[in-house]
């Protein structure tokens, strides 16, 4: 049975991440640049459910992230949505109204900061300013925003289905 749970994880792991891709590929235009709402995000909700969408939303950035063909989002990009997923994670019984709202708050605030100071320094440096810098964090935290309540309603959409519940279950 252990082997099973084991295989079990794995799968859902994997899917989580392959859905992430998907959604970031299919969706292009929306998820790359300085101004996006990369709607696989709403995916960084679901550390709420299960600790291994922690890691599979991480892989799921990386390899979307590789399509943007730069070392740097790779790496920043990929390292602000495992650490937003794992504080996610930390906040997953924080409700409010039954909505798991504060889990929320870890993506938008995460990548607003690393993602909109890589924008900031690294895509624009010969602009490069406090104006600028906040102005990208505004951006991709709004971006974040539209992304992230998503997540919530999907997290409650997948609550209320007894059998998607069960799927997430450890």
């Amino acid at each position: 049975m252990k082997t099973a749970g084991k295989t079990k994880r794995i799968v859902r792991a994997a899917l989580i991440a392959g859905i992430y891709v998907a959604l970031c590929l299919l969706l292009a235009p929306l998820s790359y640049g300085p101004v996006q709402v990369r709607l696989s995000e709403a995916l960084t909700l679901l550390p709420v459910l299960t600790p291994d969408a922690v890691w599979a939303v991480t892989v799921g950035c990386f390899l979307s992230n590789l399509y943007s063909m730069s070392p740097w989002d790779m790496l920043f990009g990929t390292l602000a949505t495992l650490i937003a997923a794992l504080m996610t994670r930390r906040l997953a019984r924080v409700r409010t109204k039954g909505l798991p709202l504060a889990a929320a708050v870890p993506p938008i605030l995460v990548n607003a900061i690393i993602v909109g100071a890589e924008i900031t320094y690294i895509f624009m440096p010969e602009t490069a300013s406090v104006g600028v810098l906040l102005f990208n964090m505004l951006t991709v935290g709004l971006g974040q925003l539209v992304s992230c309540a998503l997540g919530v309603a999907l997290v409650a959409a997948i609550e209320r289905s007894r059998a998607l519940a069960r799927w997430f279950a450890a």
